[in-house]
């Protein structure tokens, strides 16, 4: 009798370029350790999976008390401030050899990782299904529990 694989469930539900990196990240782990994972993008998660925005995700300065460069509010409402927080990023990555968040999602769909995009979600906002990366299962969050339903490991971004 064959072993069942374990599975990792994620939901994202966060479009910025820094909560890209997480759901992406453990899902490439995941297939990478022979596991089978699957990630359900809703709400502004949906950009990471938007054939249209997942290339200039951004990393908001305002009220994100993770910056590594602490600052005051005011100070990441100033105009350029988001695209410095974002350069700033993608610097520390290619420093660290981490791939962009566009080969993390090319590693994740050749690898076999499962892409749910939530279908309330596309019709709240207006996206099309052809709006979205090839390869994205588009279904129900009923859709996504049942696969969910059978995970070792869930996890929400």
């Amino acid at each position: 009798m064959t072993e069942k694989k374990k599975r990792l469930a994620i939901i994202a539900s966060k479009g910025t370029m820094d909560m890209a990196y997480p759901p992406l990240i453990l899902a490439s782990t995941a297939i990478s350790m022979d596991m089978e994972a699957g990630i359900f993008f809703t709400f502004y998660g949906l950009d990471i999976i938007n054939k249209n925005k997942y290339r200039s995700l951004k990393v908001p300065p305002i009220a994100n008390p993770a910056m590594p460069v602490p600052m005051p509010n005011i100070m990441g409402m100033l105009p350029g401030m988001t695209a410095m927080a974002t350069m700033m990023m993608k610097s520390w990555m290619g420093k660290q050899k981490v791939p962009t968040i566009p080969e993390l999602l090319d590693i994740c769909r050749e690898g076999g990782v499962r892409l749910f995009g939530c279908q309330m979600t596309l019709d709240v906002m207006g996206v099309k299904k052809t709006d979205l990366v090839p390869g994205v299962e588009v279904c129900g969050a009923a859709a996504f529990l049942e696969y969910a339903v059978d995970a070792n490991i869930s996890l929400f971004v």
